[in-house]
């Protein structure tokens, strides 16, 4: 059976950031908590969390309970002149959990959209306000999707090369540290007054190879940029639900966004759905009986009812204190865990915040996504029966909130013994 879905699926099908020449997927047909099952019934541990999404597990019967619920009262409905309860209530809940300065919430399909909503809204918001700006600062190695706005605010190089005339211009900064700061403050000060806004990835820089930086370095950076009237839309997508050990990565920060863009976690894996909140001043900017400053943005399945009682339900799961402790217990795990690694002589640093743990491999040439360990450490979990999907050299783990002692132990075994390959 497994190889009659592979040879099927390679017909039909072509696979995200996957050379399909070399290509075999494995066929996976059923899933449950912590794991995932091939056709052929192995067993994996998914330690990555289903890129990222699976907070609770895969296939929770709550979360399936309420979404079945659902699909037997209100399926879909356009959300443009009509709403429905649970997008009312999301946005309540959302809200409560956010700091007090957000206050309204646009709904979209997923992170890459969440993002494009929100750079729409900072450039069309001076642009209501008749002091239209043009330039976009971002991080340096960010990754904020793969749509055209959201390329573009992300890291220039090999994934967006074939674009690079289509994309627009952007200022490029470091995350921030104690030592570059008043460098960077040189810049915003030359830019400032142009400047649209500021997007970042708070804390962690995923997709760039899980990078970390300082919440008081970030305070510090966001302080200024709100000095110089700067918007901040603070990227979510990733950190958001308790992956930074709290709720939010705004949590740890004493300064708070003007934006907020959410999605992977957001239904606890179950089904798409995008989020960008912002303040009363910044939505009070299109309130206005000129119908031309409406922002003019949607999709057919903005704020799907289906998709908001999977959020629901999971946000009922996260603010149990028995997750909270889960998240807690992982956090405490990885610590363990780095102490025995953090001098191993193949490993360049050891990252941690909350339940997302990094492990940088020394290389010849350097941290690069297309190092060759990647291919090499991927075949060798997935020999052991372990889901890790390595960004080039840096082994990471973003675990589901529900894996067992038992599962992460048996994780942090295999990979000392996978860097024994190196």
């Amino acid at each position: 059976m497994q190889q009659q879905l592979i040879e099927r699926d390679k017909k039909v099908n072509w696979h995200p950031y996957t050379q399909m020449k070399t290509a075999c997927p494995i066929p996976i047909t059923k899933a449950e908590g912590a794991y995932i099952y091939d056709a052929d019934g192995r067993r994996y541990i998914d330690a990555v969390s289903s890129w990222w999404v699976t907070l609770h597990g895969h296939a929770h019967p709550y979360i399936a309970q309420k979404v079945s619920e659902q699909l037997y009262l209100l399926e879909q409905v356009i959300f443009a002149g009509f709403t429905h309860p649970n997008a009312i209530e999301l946005s309540e809940r959302l809200l409560n959990l956010l700091p007090i300065n957000q206050q309204k919430v646009f709904y979209t399909d997923n992170g890459s959209t969440a993002i494009e909503v929100a750079l729409k809204i900072c450039i069309q918001y001076h642009y209501n306000l008749g002091k239209p700006k043009n330039k976009i600062l971002a991080f340096k190695n960010a990754y904020h999707g793969d749509t055209f706005g959201a390329m573009s605010v992300s890291g220039r190089g090999a994934w967006t090369s074939p674009f690079a005339g289509q994309l627009f211009e952007v200022i490029f900064i470091d995350a921030p540290t104690s030592e570059n700061i008043e460098m960077t403050r040189q810049l915003l000060n030359e830019h400032s007054e142009e400047a649209v806004c500021m997007i970042y990835e708070p804390l962690i820089q995923g997709a760039g190879g899980m990078l970390m930086h300082k919440a008081d370095d970030l305070s510090l950076l966001m302080r200024f940029c709100k000095s110089k009237n700067v918007l901040l839309i603070q990227d979510e997508v990733f950190v958001g639900f308790g992956r930074t050990g709290k709720l939010f990565a705004v949590d740890h920060l004493t300064e708070v966004p003007d934006i907020m863009c959410f999605s992977k976690g957001l239904t606890g894996g179950t089904l798409p759905l995008g989020i960008t909140t912002c303040t009363q001043e910044i939505f009070e900017a299109f309130y206005a009986d000129d119908k031309s400053k409406a922002l003019f943005h949607g999709h057919s399945f903005t704020a799907s009812p289906l998709a908001c009682a999977a959020a629901l339900a999971s946000l009922d799961l996260l603010l149990e204190e028995s997750t909270q402790q889960k998240i807690k217990n992982i956090v405490c795990l990885h610590q363990a865990f780095i102490k025995k690694i953090k001098n191993h002589p193949k490993l360049k640093e050891v990252r941690q915040m909350g339940t997302v743990l990094a492990l940088e491999c020394k290389t010849i040439n350097g941290t690069s996504y297309f190092s060759d360990m990647h291919q090499t450490l991927y075949a060798y979990f997935l020999e052991k029966g372990i889901l890790l999907r390595p960004l080039g050299n840096i082994i990471y783990l973003v675990p589901p909130y529900c894996v067992s002692e038992e599962d992460l132990n048996e994780i942090y075994k295999v990979i000392l013994q996978a860097l024994e390959l190196l």
